[in-house]
């Protein structure tokens, strides 16, 4: 089953055990897809929906740092959980030990030795990991092992 097809199921069971917070959530995912794929004038491989339920987390984990750092518990509280909502779609997230580890063989595959090779090992990388791990964290952990 895509995911595309597993987020219409899953809007269907939220409409029917009346769950509306899941619902909107779900919804929202699905408008971002719709509209790339308006935009397109196609349907969207498992690849692209990764990259948009991706997106939305980062979007999100934005306003949390926000929210957090105005004392807007209450809306930081609602964000965590669209982030809950929205990751049960993403694949398993790697460990740091483990992003780390595809870090270092990654700059060994690509022979980078200073931080002028940083582009290289990233564009090298992310393909690796797509939806699996935070892009800034991913960047952070570069950074640190080409010094």
């Amino acid at each position: 089953m895509s995911l595309s097809e597993r987020l219409n199921e899953d809007m269907k069971q939220a409409m029917k055990s009346q769950d509306k917070f899941r619902l909107s959530v779900i919804r929202m995912i699905r408008s971002a897809i719709k509209n790339l794929e308006i935009d397109q004038r196609r349907t969207l491989d498992d690849n692209e929906v990764l990259d948009i339920l991706s997106r939305e987390i980062k979007q999100r984990r934005d306003s949390l740092q926000d929210f957090e750092k105005a004392g807007r518990e209450d809306l930081a509280e609602a964000v965590k959980a669209e982030i809950a909502v929205i990751s049960e779609y993403l694949p398993q997230q790697l460990t740091e030990e483990e992003v780390k580890d595809l870090v270092l063989q990654t700059i060994q595959e690509t022979g980078a030795s200073s931080k002028a090779d940083m582009g290289k090992v990233m564009s090298a990388l992310m393909p690796k990991l797509k939806g699996r791990a935070d892009g800034k964290l991913v960047n952070q952990l570069v950074q640190q092992s080409l010094n």
